[in-house]
């Protein structure tokens, strides 16, 4: 497997596009956080009816059951009190759903930030990145054998442009026919150019 061509300007070009990937990538990780991070803000007001709510039924039961202990009328003084409590849990019940709301409404809103980022990395990107290693792996493994030469030169014939072609003669594709060394490996070394490896495999 190649990830990376011979020839360095081709070489250079996909390192600096994958390192601008990756920061690209990062970037929108670390807005979708932000985005999270302030949408969770929204959250605090419920917290803190919760807490009041919670706090003032607690204070309210524990006051009724105080009073529900004297003789004769405790039993008609504590229900105001239950009452009161039963409004405060309720505010502290409405803090809570706030606050799920809010999680809820965070979590999607980060994840809508994400999305469209990585989905332009992972449908456009990373298919052309993959094609390029596994055609330039397949074009690497073979090009030092006689036979994967004549492939590369058969592929070179079918996908070069014309222009590129006429530059090798005019007679490129019958030499090619004829078995012609130095035609096939003027067709070979095309293709491999085209993908940005050398003849040998060493850096230039």
């Amino acid at each position: 497997m190649k990830l990376y061509a011979d020839r360095l300007p081709t070489a250079v070009r996909q390192l600096i596009t994958d390192l601008i990937v990756v920061i690209w990538v990062y970037l929108w990780i670390r807005a979708a956080m932000w985005v999270y991070d302030m949408v969770q803000k929204l959250g605090v007001p419920g917290q803190k009816l919760e807490s009041a709510g919670g706090g003032i039924a607690d204070n309210l039961t524990d006051a009724g059951s105080k009073v529900g202990r004297v003789p004769l009328v405790g039993d008609q003084l504590v229900k105001p009190f239950n009452g009161a409590a039963d409004a405060a849990r309720s505010l502290a019940d409405a803090g809570r759903q706030q606050q799920e709301v809010v999680d809820q409404m965070a979590l999607i809103m980060a994840l809508v930030a994400v999305a469209v980022p990585l989905a332009l990395v992972l449908f456009l990107w990373l298919p052309l990145r993959l094609r390029w290693v596994l055609r330039a792996g397949t074009a690497a493994a073979v090009r030092d054998a006689p036979a994967g030469r004549d492939l590369l030169a058969l592929r070179a014939l079918a996908s070069a442009p014309l222009g590129d072609l006429t530059r090798l003669g005019p007679d490129i594709a019958q030499s090619w026919r004829n078995g012609d060394p130095e035609a096939v490996d003027a067709l070979a070394e095309l293709e491999l150019r085209k993908l940005g490896l050398s003849a040998s495999g060493r850096r230039r």
